[in-house]
């Protein structure tokens, strides 16, 4: 057995997992990354990916890889700096555990990651909001479902993965109603619900009528939704949202512009930026 496979393994559960306490998102995340690299080593190398070491994870393999994820995948700038991180956070593990590679691992680190573009955040205004609501086809089950889901989001500015994860019982709806959720960095907090919003949960979770551990925001076969999932769901109604309010159409609407929305939603009702 080479050293990579048993390195990289606990890189998983010695650093990510028991030092570092890293959320299943980033566990996750960093799983994909070293997928998609050791099927591009095998290749580039000839090499059962059981057979890799980390000789042959140089630089030279690690720069091809990077730009087949950007000619090959089409992913953007963006995601390749992010599985550039993943690789470059295994590699400073393997410097401390390897130093008959460090020739190596220091040509890893060297690599850069490519200057992106920052995009300028957007937001709903009011009427868009009230669009996106009243889109949702409250007449079937999944239209019910998605209005509960994307009026929380709007009015709490929970992650979209926070939101994938919530449970039943992350809600309380008597005195003191709020959204429990672990975010990233296994930061815990409760947001206050409005009336409003308290009272659109109350009528979805009546109608789900699920168990305290069971996905607030189900599929229709009773499973957690997937992001990719609630991100088509969102592209969807905000097309039927753009036939009352063409605003709407001029905007690339995201999950994480809902949550851009709250943000904007306090900040112009006067709230400290440092709160928000």
């Amino acid at each position: 057995m080479t050293a990579l496979a048993p390195s990289l393994q606990a890189f998983f559960t010695d650093r990510l997992i028991g030092q570092r306490a890293a959320s299943p998102n980033t566990i996750s995340a960093y799983k994909t990354t070293f997928r998609l690299l050791l099927g591009f080593a095998s290749e580039w190398t000839g090499t059962a990916p059981s057979s890799l070491d980390i000789a042959d994870i140089d630089a030279t393999l690690v720069a091809a890889f990077l730009d087949h994820l950007e000619t090959v995948r089409h992913n953007t700038p963006r995601t390749r700096n992010n599985r550039l991180a993943a690789i470059h956070s295994l590699f400073a593990y393997l410097a401390l555990h390897h130093p008959d590679h460090a020739g190596t691992i220091q040509r890893v680190l060297a690599i850069p990651a490519k200057h992106t573009q920052r995009n300028l955040l957007t937001y709903l205004l009011e009427p868009e909001v009230d669009a996106l609501l009243q889109a949702c086809d409250q007449s079937t089950w999944t239209g019910r479902r998605d209005h509960a889901m994307f009026a929380l989001t709007i009015q709490t500015g929970v992650r979209i993965s926070e939101l994938a994860g919530l449970t039943c019982g992350d809600v309380t709806l008597t005195a003191g109603a709020n959204v429990h959720t672990i975010g990233k960095g296994r930061k815990e907090r409760r947001t206050p619900l409005v009336p409003t919003t308290r009272a659109i949960l109350k009528a979805w979770m009546t109608e789900r009528a699920g168990g305290p551990t069971d996905p607030l925001f189900p599929t229709t076969t009773g499973k957690q939704l997937s992001r990719d999932a609630i991100e088509k769901r969102l592209a969807q109604t905000v097309t039927r949202a753009g036939d009352c309010c063409p605003s709407i159409q001029t905007k690339r609407v995201t999950m994480h512009t809902l949550r851009h929305t709250a943000a904007m939603r306090l900040l112009l009702a006067g709230n400290d930026i440092t709160v928000i």
